[in-house]
């Protein structure tokens, strides 16, 4: 049989052309299957509006439920992870609701919520529990007064010795002098600020709020710190100077000289914070809060939170800015 070029590429023709056809019904029919998807979930949605807006009421009012027993627990220093298990649960709940399919039930939905608010009644009683407890460890400061007490009739004690016997000085006074400087230090430490529940809280250009912990860089104009001092019957109720240090995912910190921020020395080094704050101390547990406007963007990436106060570092925390 004589070979025929021409007759084979019309055959080659007529298969691409085939192949085209197949692929454009494929493509038409899927398209209209996503449309009639799309029209069913609107449909759905439609239907179910009252049953939807009660869902989502109902999961709000959970979430910040959760959140506030998260923040009683941490600060009375309980397990939050059973917690933060449910608050991810939930968003997730959240966000199928929005997706909606035809599988939609609310009498799932209203299992799901009431299995949320017997976790809530359970870590109610965990959060007693924990504030009975606490009460107990007022009772133990007491008793740490009193050894601090002790401590301090001990370093007078010590300096006693040392003056009496500062013509005759030997090894077993320097040994005593070196007891002496370690029992300030135990006492120094002792009655140092200590920051808990630290919580950084992006706000918007517009003035919104929001935490989680993760920003997008667009919407930080400001960032606001806020953090407990925790009850210290050793530290003196003054007049303290916190210092606040934000460091960039690059390890600088952010600071401007012109807007407060400036030096100071700890450890026998000079670091740079960001902003200061003078606190009155008054053993009360009280809240202290930073707001800090930088003026320009943040750097992608995780920022820390440093907190210092009379030479000592009282506090660290973590934000993310993406």
């Amino acid at each position: 049989m004589e070979y025929n070029p021409n007759r084979q590429s019309e055959q080659k023709l007529k298969v691409a052309v085939a192949v085209l056809a197949i692929l454009t019904v494929a493509l038409g029919y899927l398209y209209m299957r996503e449309r009639q998807h799309n029209k069913d979930i609107e449909d759905l949605k439609l239907e179910h509006a009252e049953e939807l807006l009660t869902a989502n009421t109902k999961l709000d009012s959970i979430a910040n439920q959760l959140n506030m027993k998260i923040a009683e627990i941490q600060r009375l220093g309980g397990d939050v992870k059973e917690l933060e298990r449910a608050k991810k649960q939930l968003e997730e709940d959240k966000l199928a609701l929005q997706k909606l399919d035809k599988g939609f039930s609310m009498k799932q939905y209203e299992v799901k919520i009431k299995k949320y608010e017997a976790l809530l009644g359970q870590k109610e009683q965990e959060i007693t529990r924990l504030r009975r407890e606490n009460g107990i460890l007022v009772a133990q400061n007491d008793s740490l007064s009193r050894e601090a007490e002790l401590l301090r009739e001990g370093i007078n004690s010590a300096q006693k010795a040392l003056f009496d016997s500062a013509n005759n000085f030997t090894a077993r006074q320097r040994e005593m002098e070196a007891r002496n400087k370690e029992l300030s230090d135990k006492v120094t430490q002792a009655a140092a600020l200590r920051a808990e529940n630290i919580n950084v809280y992006a706000i918007s250009s517009k003035g919104k709020e929001s935490d989680g912990g993760v920003y997008k860089s667009k919407k930080v104009d400001k960032i606001r710190i806020t953090f407990y001092l925790q009850e210290n019957p050793l530290t003196n109720k003054e007049a303290k100077i916190i210092y606040l240090r934000i460091i960039d995912p690059t390890g600088i910190t952010v600071a401007d000289m012109a807007t407060g921020s400036g030096n100071f020395s700890y450890h026998g080094r000079e670091l740079t914070y960001t902003a200061k704050q003078r606190v009155i101390y008054d053993d009360s547990h009280q809240s202290v809060e930073f707001v800090y406007s930088r003026g320009q963007a943040y750097k992608e990436g995780k920022h820390t939170i440093e907190l210092y106060s009379e030479g000592f570092k009282i506090g660290e925390g973590v934000f993310e800015v993406k």
